[in-house]
């Protein structure tokens, strides 16, 4: 097979104008969905090669190897892509069950009640332990 043939499927992709899909990560065994980040092709491209999670980080402009920092990998199980190709569900085994910067399961862990948002998942893990220098 040679690389077009090998590229086509990202060829499908609908990424954005800045070059971005979004990607949900979701517990493959449970269905919880555990974050919201976003790929480029290469990001994309990596992470189904590797099967390992890598995103594009905004704010820092590179790739993000989830986990890398943490040690909490995503090993991805499954892509896939929606009916309208611009958003990207990745069901994976989250290393560790913690996706959250802040050390919780899933980075939805506020729930909008009475007008107010309600921390409702405790946090696992300090993340001052998490990240650690």
């Amino acid at each position: 097979m040679d690389s077009t043939d090998t590229d086509n499927w990202l060829d499908q992709v609908a990424f954005n104008s800045d070059g971005l899909v979004p990607a949900i990560a979701q517990d493959a065994a449970t269905g919880r969905v555990l974050m919201m980040a976003w790929m480029n092709r290469e990001s994309l491209a990596l992470t189904a090669e590797s099967g390992k999670a890598v995103y594009w980080s905004r704010s820092r402009s590179q790739l993000w190897r989830k986990g890398e920092s943490s040690g909490h990998e995503q090993l991805v199980e499954k892509i896939q892509l929606d009916c309208d190709g611009d958003t990207l569900v990745l069901h994976v085994t989250q290393k560790g069950g913690i996706a959250c910067h802040t050390g919780r399961e899933s980075c939805f862990f506020l729930t909008l009640n009475d007008g107010q948002w309600d921390t409702t998942e405790d946090v696992l893990k300090d993340p001052k332990h998490i990240y650690q220098k």
